[in-house]
C-alpha cells in the first residue's frame, strides 16, 4: 500500500512516478447519532481507497492524506460536530488536486463518504478540468450500492446514522461502534431526511427533524451486511481506477483542451 504521509521525499518521487491514479479520502467530522462515531464519513472512506491501494492489480495508485472535515453545517448543533464552508472545502480539494498533477499524476479519485461534500467536490472537479490541471473523478461510496440497500435492508436509498452506514461501521472501525445505543438512535430517528410542510422545505439543520441526528432504521444494522457493502464498495472504485488509467489524460479534458 502506498501512503503518501508515510513516505519520504526519495522514494514519494518513484511512487509519483510509478503511479497512474491518487486517491483522496474526503468525509466529516459530524456527529451520527448516540451510536456511531464522529468520524463515520471519513472512517469508511479511508478504508475503502487503502483496501483498493492494497490490492493487487494492474494500476499503480498512491493514496494521499485523508481529508476529515468537511461540509457539515447542517449538523452544527449536535456536539462534537466540525464543518468548513462549502468554498473552502472545494478551493481545498482543487489546491490538493493541482500539487499531485505537478508531481505528475493528473487523475484523481476523490473517495468520499459524506454527502454533504458532493456539491463541493463537482465544483473542484470541474475547476480543474476546465484549466486542464487534472481530470478528479467525485466518487461516494453509497452513490451506487448495485441494489444492496434494497437486499439487505428493504430501504430505497441511504439515511444518516442508519442501517447502511451503522452497517459500513461495523466492518470499517467496529471497535468504535456503540451497539447498546442502536436502539436509542432509533428511537429518536426520523423516518427520512428533511421536513417539508405545503411543499416547502423548512427542515434546513438535522435538529429540525431528528432528535436522535439519526435517519432510519440503525438497529437492522450488521457486521455482515457491512462487509458485503465494504466488498462491493471497493469493487466499484477499482473498476473506476481501472477506468481512468486506461483513458489518455487528453480525452478526459473539455472540448477547448483536446
Amino acid at each position: 500500500m502506498t501512503l503518501l504521509h508515510e513516505q519520504t521525499t526519495t522514494t514519494a518521487a518513484a511512487s509519483f512516478t510509478e503511479a497512474e491514479v491518487a486517491l483522496l479520502p474526503t468525509g466529516a467530522v459530524e456527529q451520527h447519532g448516540p451510536a456511531l462515531p464522529l468520524g463515520t464519513d471519513f472512517l469508511a472512506a479511508e478504508a475503502i481507497a487503502h483496501a483498493v491501494d492494497e490490492a493487487e492489480t494492474d494500476v499503480q495508485t498512491v493514496t494521499l492524506p485523508t481529508l476529515p472535515v468537511g461540509v457539515s453545517a447542517h449538523h452544527r448543533q449536535f456536539h462534537g460536530t466540525l464543518w468548513t464552508e462549502p468554498e473552502t472545502f472545494a478551493a481545498y480539494v482543487r489546491d490538493v488536486t493541482a500539487s499531485v498533477a505537478s508531481h505528475g499524476i493528473r487523475k484523481v479519485v476523490a473517495v468520499n463518504g459524506h454527502g454533504g461534500n458532493d456539491e463541493a467536490l463537482n465544483s473542484a472537479a470541474r475547476a480543474v478540468r476546465a484549466d486542464g490541471t487534472a481530470f478528479l473523478a467525485p466518487w461516494h461510496w453509497f452513490s451506487d450500492l448495485g441494489g444492496l440497500e434494497e437486499e439487505l435492508f428493504e430501504q430505497d436509498g441511504v439515511g444518516h446514522a442508519d442501517a447502511v452506514e451503522s452497517s459500513m461501521v461495523y466492518a470499517v472501525a467496529a471497535d468504535l461502534l456503540r451497539e447498546a445505543a442502536l436502539e436509542d438512535a432509533e428511537a429518536d430517528a426520523a423516518d427520512s431526511w428533511g421536513r417539508t410542510v405545503h411543499g416547502a422545505e423548512v427542515g434546513f439543520d438535522t435538529a429540525d427533524f431528528s432528535a436522535s441526528g439519526a435517519v432510519g432504521s440503525p438497529t437492522e444494522a450488521s457486521r455482515e451486511k457491512g462487509e458485503k457493502l465494504f466488498e462491493h464498495a471497493t469493487t466499484e472504485l477499482a473498476a473506476l481506477v481501472e477506468w481512468l488509467a486506461d483513458r489518455e489524460f487528453e480525452a478526459l479534458l473539455p472540448e477547448p483542451h483536446r
